[in-house]
């Protein structure tokens, strides 16, 4: 085998790793199988890549009884695997943060927080149009999320609600210093959404949930 076949080798195993990854921070604890069939190639290949994973500590798994035969091994991101996904220079935004804190008080967070959701509310604004359908309204939404990372999707309920899900937060180490940001980005969806609309958080990482979830209804749902 020549260094360059070697090389393009290598290459597609860190991209099936990283996909790997990237499934398991989407949909949550899956094992082998599920993710061999989303990724298109075999459990035993899924099991090399996680193990791989495990040996770096990016994955960890807890076993899951199944009424016929073993366990099975639901496999999930470690801490350590945050690294791979945007953060929004968390560390820059902390120091930020308390700096401000410590020069201006709470009070000047909330207003340095409140300012950041304006200057948001007015950027999404120029791009989701205000007459569009809910749905639409959520689609372009999801679009803009997901260029900032937060890894975006949103599920329309039996019930004609919809959940907006963020898979990922690049702004977590911030929001855990400073629990604003979580309310802000409240309000700036409820402005972008417009009236009529009722929003509640149904998981939150913050609290600890692996993700964050959004329930939302029209005045008819």
């Amino acid at each position: 085998m020549t260094k360059r076949s070697t090389a393009r080798t290598k290459a597609r195993l860190v991209g099936t790793r990283e996909a790997v990854l990237t499934l398991l921070k989407q949909r949550g604890p899956s094992d082998s199988e599920a993710l061999a069939s989303e990724l298109g190639i075999s459990a035993m290949a899924v099991r090399q890549h996680l193990y791989a994973l495990r040996q770096q500590k990016l994955v960890s798994h807890r076993e899951e009884p199944r009424p016929v035969g073993r366990p099975a091994k639901l496999w999930f991101p470690t801490p350590a695997a945050n690294r791979f996904f945007p953060d929004a220079h968390a560390s820059l935004t902390v120091s930020l943060l308390n700096a401000t804190g410590e020069t201006f008080g709470e009070k000047g967070v909330q207003r340095l927080v409140a300012r950041c959701a304006k200057q948001q509310i007015g950027t999404y604004r120029s791009r989701i149009p205000a007459r569009a359908s809910l749905p639409a309204r959520l689609e372009a939404l999801v679009a803009i999320r997901n260029e900032e990372g937060f890894m975006a999707e949103v599920q329309r309920q039996r019930d004609g609600s919809f959940l907006l899900i963020e898979n990922h937060c690049p702004i977590s180490a911030a929001a855990s210093v400073c629990p604003k940001l979580c309310d802000a980005e409240m309000e700036v969806f409820r402005a972008i959404l417009g009236g009529g609309i009722t929003i509640e958080r149904a998981e939150h990482m913050v609290a600890g949930a692996r993700r964050c979830v959004y329930r939302i209804r029209t005045g008819e749902s």
